[in-house]
């Protein structure tokens, strides 16, 4: 999880705060995106995204069968897939 930004160092009388100051220092010196790939987040963040459109078709799955679960669950990524293409902008080169 990232540091606020306005976070202060922790004083290093538990072994959390030690990590902690760390990952505020190297906030600091790289800044935030640099960490965030660095350490992973942002793929994580973005993943959440993506579990927040697919509840969108609905938070429950009405199969009870795991092999229709499957094909229910591939079917909401299929239509995802298919909306982020339609809404995704292509790019032509003019010069």
């Amino acid at each position: 999880i990232p540091i606020r930004k306005n976070g202060r160092p922790w004083k290093e009388d538990c072994p959390a705060a030690i990590t902690r100051n760390k990952t505020l220092r190297a906030t600091r010196h790289y800044g935030r995106a640099f960490w965030k790939r660095w350490t992973g987040y942002h793929v994580r963040s973005r993943i959440e995204a993506k579990m927040r459109c697919l509840e969108a078709f609905g938070e429950r799955i009405a199969a009870r069968d795991p092999d229709r679960q499957t094909a229910e669950i591939q079917i909401r990524i299929a239509l995802i897939n298919r909306f982020n293409a339609l809404g995704t902008a292509e790019i032509v080169r003019v010069a």
